[in-house]
């Protein structure tokens, strides 16, 4: 019967529950006050990170969001323009957060969540006080918008070029850059050389709870540190969501080669079942079409599978540590069956 069947969530990778060992982490962590600085898990955490990335500091945020946004904030002034790509996080799934916290604006550059130096160095206005002033650069590796894609290492390298040579500051919205790393084999600290300021989720295919980390100079940490504040993000005995990232940057981060993995093997049964793929998947997710979305979404629901649509013709499905193959076959069946409901 359909109401027997394991649920199985595609929606994304935040759907995940702590693992056993990481709540064992969770229960044993060493807590104290972090808002004074006196959580040792915390302080344990934001030494890991900055080591990760080879960067100086780092600072625990509540949220991806608080993580993009305070970044954005201790980076520009009211008043100025960030670029960016099509479908960035920090433009369309923040709820405005740049022109309402931070007084800036965002200007889309570039071709599907993708841009160029070329589109950082005609994006520039002159020198006239009649424009907004360009001063900074925003980008997102991997990017959600586009189905997980990995930009490509060499152009970002031109890109931080051309700004630093412009006098531009960088940001990067790495929420989910260690699938970026898994996927292209380049370590964290190449791909983000030369920015100003790096965020990262703990909370993604990571696996934690919560979390994320800003990291960055000392200087631009002690700057977000003030935001964070401003923004309510400061917390007390942190160290029990701390524990989890400890966890998830020690244990997780070789095992999103299971969950590339597994969305390849799903865009490969989904092809064989005559749906349109595209693009290939590149690390955890998969962008799929269908005739009648709202139809197959219903179907789905009923046969126990939670996968979300993104338009009114495309599906994205996320690949997470709370799937395995078996899983991925078995969600297969699942579509196969509801394709062949749709026909009758």
């Amino acid at each position: 019967m359909i109401s027997a069947m394991k649920t199985i969530d595609l929606r994304s990778d935040t759907v995940t529950r702590p693992t056993p060992a990481m709540r064992a982490a969770i229960a044993a962590a060493e807590v104290g006050d972090d808002v004074y600085g006196e959580d040792p898990t915390v302080n344990r955490l934001q030494t890991l990170a900055a080591g990760r990335l080879g960067l100086p500091a780092a600072i625990f945020v509540p949220s991806g969001t608080m993580a993009n946004q305070a970044a954005i904030r201790a980076l520009t002034q009211p008043g100025d323009v960030v670029l960016c790509g099509a479908g960035n996080h920090v433009l369309r799934y923040e709820s405005g957060a740049a022109a309402a916290l931070s007084g800036v604006q965002m200007t889309v550059i570039g071709d599907g969540g993708f841009f160029a130096p070329e589109d950082v160095l005609a994006a520039i206005p002159p020198h006239d006080h009649h424009y907004a002033p360009v001063t900074a650069v925003a980008l997102e590796n991997t990017h959600n918008a586009s189905g997980g894609r990995v930009f490509p290492f060499e152009q970002i390298r031109a890109i931080v070029a051309a700004a630093k040579e412009r006098g531009l500051k960088l940001h990067f919205d790495g929420a989910r850059l260690w699938n970026a790393v898994i996927a292209s084999g380049i370590a964290a600290p190449r791909w983000v050389e030369g920015f100003d300021s790096v965020a990262f989720c703990l909370s993604k295919g990571l696996g934690a709870p919560a979390g994320s980390l800003v990291c960055g100079s000392v200087e631009l940490i002690d700057r977000v540190h003030r935001i964070r504040k401003m923004l309510g993000g400061g917390m007390r005995q942190a160290g029990l969501l701390a524990a989890a990232g400890v966890y998830a940057l020690e244990h997780h981060i070789e095992r999103l080669r299971d969950d590339h993995h597994n969305a390849r093997r799903l865009a490969e049964g989904l092809s064989a079942l005559g749906l349109e793929v595209d693009p290939p998947p590149q690390s955890n997710m998969v962008l799929f079409r269908s005739r009648d979305v709202g139809q197959l979404w219903s179907a789905l629901l009923n046969r126990g599978v939670l996968i979300n649509p993104v338009d009114r013709r495309t599906f994205r499905a996320v690949t997470h540590l709370d799937v395995t193959a078996e899983d991925i076959d078995d969600v297969l069946g699942r579509i196969g069956a509801a394709l062949g409901g749709q026909r009758a």
